[in-house]
């Protein structure tokens, strides 16, 4: 089964996600950090919207969540072990788990580490991956630690090779200016850097990316071990 998926930029550099099931019409939107732009665009689309799916718990996901879910009756999906911090769902998702959206199955991965409760949703041709892996980068370790991140990168990793990476932030260009300074002989990083400022300079959205792409260029799944993982991290913290 196939799906449409569209970006809707939120806040100042938040995405969430509208996903369509081709074969049913039925319609998500994932990690609404802002009703208004959602609202707009499922409005525009003229597609309704039956489901919100939530992948961690921070509030530039989920503040938009009680506005749209009320304009349009959707129901919300997110993890089980992170419940009692989101909305109320109505399906409660851990590890394994399969959820079904019209006739598109997507496989639930925990990957902690940027939250403990982190979840993505892992269609057969897209995974959303909220704050987990951005292009170039991973999230902070807010909650969890090196080895937590070290694994959930690493289950990311082991999806297809064209499965496309729709993460939480435009984060790309600064992402790319510390790739550089770890990897500064990367062939597939300098070109990726390059494309990254040639969109941006049109104010084109650089995600999502690939699986494949980013095993290629992006230092931190490139990282090897847990260890080379908490240093390339902590370097990142500081970078200005």
């Amino acid at each position: 089964m196939t799906i449409t998926v569209k970006a809707i930029p939120c806040l100042s550099d938040n995405y969430a996600w509208w996903v369509r099931d081709d074969s049913t019409g039925i319609c998500a939107v994932v990690d609404p950090g802002e009703a208004a732009p959602v609202l707009d665009f499922v409005h525009k689309e003229g597609s309704g919207l039956d489901w919100i799916l939530l992948t961690h718990h921070h509030g530039d996901h989920i503040a938009g969540v009680a506005e749209v879910a009320r304009e349009f009756g959707a129901k919300i999906a997110g993890a089980a072990a992170d419940a009692h911090r989101l909305p109320a769902l109505d399906a409660a998702l851990s590890a394994g788990d399969d959820f079904l959206l019209g006739g598109a199955n997507a496989r639930i991965i925990d990957t902690p580490g940027h939250t403990r409760g982190h979840i993505a949703f892992a269609f057969a041709s897209h995974v959303f991956c909220g704050d987990t892996l951005f292009s170039l980068g991973c999230g902070r370790l807010l909650e969890g630690d090196a080895a937590e991140m070290f694994g959930s990168l690493a289950a990311l990793a082991a999806l297809p090779d064209a499965t496309l990476v729709c993460c939480g932030h435009e984060y790309t260009e600064s992402n790319a200016r510390f790739a550089l300074t770890v990897e500064p002989q990367n062939a597939a990083l300098i070109a990726r850097a390059d494309e990254v400022r040639a969109q941006r300079v049109v104010g084109v959205p650089t995600v999502p990316t690939t699986i494949a792409q980013e095993k290629a260029a992006n230092p931190f799944i490139r990282a090897g071990s847990v260890a080379r993982l908490a240093e390339i991290r902590a370097a990142k913290d500081s970078f200005r």
